[in-house]
């Protein structure tokens, strides 16, 4: 199934669609200087916008610190809770009410590569989401103990 993602990272505009998909989108509110280092360009959930084919879904990302479960991105569509979270360094495993669907891949530029588990059945919805997700805040995380041990080796002289 083609997935159409256009992701305007300093307007602070993402629209994921395609052929027999939802279209999904998420908009920054304007005012803020974009954060370089985040697709959509900030992780703060009163600065941003998620609507699927218009209708208002609520979208909370984590706030991206020291452990690699913080930069989780939850969100609910129509009842439905959504949660992308890091899982390898370069990886983010989508979940669906709680339940494994598969794995993104995604390095901030605008494009999101999805490995849906073999047992799953992913509903356009959930391919929609998963995308937006993955390409509004890029995926994977290093672990706290990797973080940390960065943090030391820069204090050491």
């Amino acid at each position: 199934m083609y997935v159409q993602i256009d992701l305007d990272g300093p307007a602070g505009t993402l629209r994921v669609s395609g052929h027999e998909l939802p279209t999904v989108e998420l908009v920054r509110a304007p005012g803020d200087e974009p954060d370089p280092l985040i697709p959509i360009g900030t992780r703060a959930a009163a600065r941003l916008t998620l609507t699927v084919d218009g209708a208002p879904a609520r979208i909370r990302p984590g706030r991206g610190r020291l452990l690699r479960r913080s930069y989780r991105v939850d969100a609910t569509v129509s009842g439905t809770r959504y949660r992308l979270v890091p899982c390898s360094y370069v990886e983010s495993r989508l979940l669906r009410d709680g339940r494994p669907l598969g794995t993104f891949e995604s390095s901030g530029d605008g494009t999101a590569d999805a490995d849906w588990a073999p047992d799953t059945e992913p509903t356009p919805l959930d391919r929609a989401v998963g995308t937006t997700l993955a390409a509004a805040f890029g995926t994977g995380g290093a672990p706290w103990w990797d973080t940390a041990t960065n943090i030391v080796a820069e204090l050491i002289p």
